[in-house]
């Protein structure tokens, strides 16, 4: 039975709801808001149960419970939409769902923040304004954060730039990570103090660790982590997300422990490594969706057997890409310690899952 099969089997076997969105089913963005929330976590943690453990072998003390949102609607801080003028002057805007060719209209999101969906009727009022005449077509970007200001970008060149003064920011333990329009931030910002608090039950830091946040962004791992331990290097190669991790960091007063490595992993991971050589190394892995790069890949999978890495995390929003990077991984020698599935999108088919991986003891 394959994962697809799977889901529909444990929906098809659950008590409907009515969903609170009235293109539910047409914009295919989300696939649960007619079952319940608990049935949802069930069908997630059934999915990555049967996606991983028998190709990976794993036993079912593994698995970890999945991690629920503390919100399951209202929870997006980014909406992506397109916006189109039509041959007749009509102003659209919504979503482009696979296999349809026509905007689907919206006018409010069930998923997104509330000062999201408030704002849209504006939004799009100020996006024809906006757009240019020679300008049929525009991606938006509309965000907002912890202070519930809704800032938008998409028509021109560097619209979405942001001023220092204007970054958005959400608050984790008392301490402010900021981010912009144009730089990735995790889509659901009330899971985040779960996550932090999950990493670093999994990693168990100390004070004689170096922490390693890998495709750092702007730092929210790294900078939520510092005070466990002794040195920090974030790993960026988006100048703009590295330029608010910098700032970040300053606004933090952690400047002094940490060191900034503007490159690639792929490309620097290496030479980091021999760096740090002889020092107790932990790691937070958050690549892309479509997961790591062949160069990575054969980098971490030399660890193993060297010693050079002690423990690290992998989080990954994509368990194809993720069970084939296992695969290579436990090939080389890598073990998996732990699988703990994190609700990071409710109502979606999306599901985050973080690994715990230590090297296996004839590495």
């Amino acid at each position: 039975m394959n994962s697809e099969i799977l889901t529909k089997s444990l929906v098809l076997t659950t008590e409907r709801e009515a969903p609170p969105c009235a293109v539910f089913g047409e914009c295919g963005g989300c696939a649960y808001q007619d079952i319940s929330y608990p049935a949802e976590l069930a069908t997630k943690q059934a999915v990555i149960r049967h996606l991983l453990q028998e190709p990976l072998g794993l036993e079912d003390t593994v698995f970890q419970p999945m991690v629920p949102s503390p919100v399951n609607y209202h929870y997006r801080h980014r909406l992506d939409l397109t916006f189109r003028k039509t041959r007749d002057g009509e102003f659209l805007m919504g979503f482009m769902p696979e296999n349809r060719k026509k905007v689907l209209e919206i006018e409010e999101c069930p998923i997104a923040m509330k000062p999201i969906s408030d704002f849209m009727p504006a939004l799009k009022k100020s996006a024809v304004e906006r757009l240019p005449e020679s300008y049929k077509m525009a991606n938006l970007v509309v965000r907002t954060g912890g202070d519930g200001r809704v800032v938008w970008g998409g028509i021109g060149r560097h619209s979405l730039r942001m001023r220092e003064e204007d970054y958005l920011w959400t608050e984790i333990a008392g301490r402010r990570i900021h981010f912009s329009l144009e730089t990735f931030f995790q889509a659901n910002l009330s899971i985040l103090p779960d996550l932090i608090k999950t990493v670093r039950e999994r990693l168990e830091l100390t004070q004689d660790t170096v922490f390693f946040d890998l495709y750092a962004g702007v730092g929210l791992f790294g900078l939520s982590l510092a005070d466990d331990v002794n040195q920090l290097v974030l790993m960026e190669d988006y100048p703009a997300s590295v330029k608010i991790a910098r700032y970040n960091a300053e606004k933090l007063g952690m400047t002094d422990k940490i060191e900034f490595c503007e490159a690639r992993v792929e490309k620097a991971l290496p030479w980091l490594l021999q760096k740090y050589h002889g020092k107790k190394i932990r790691a937070m892995i958050d690549p892309p969706r479509q997961g790591l790069k062949p160069e990575a890949l054969e980098t971490l999978k030399s660890c193993a057997a060297s010693g050079a890495l002690e423990k690290w995390l992998y989080l990954s929003c994509y368990p194809p890409a993720l069970l084939r990077d296992l695969t290579e991984l436990g090939k080389a020698g890598w073990v998996i310690e732990s699988v703990t599935p994190l609700d990071f999108f409710p109502r979606t088919k999306h599901i985050e899952t973080l690994v715990a991986l230590v090297p296996g003891a004839s590495a």
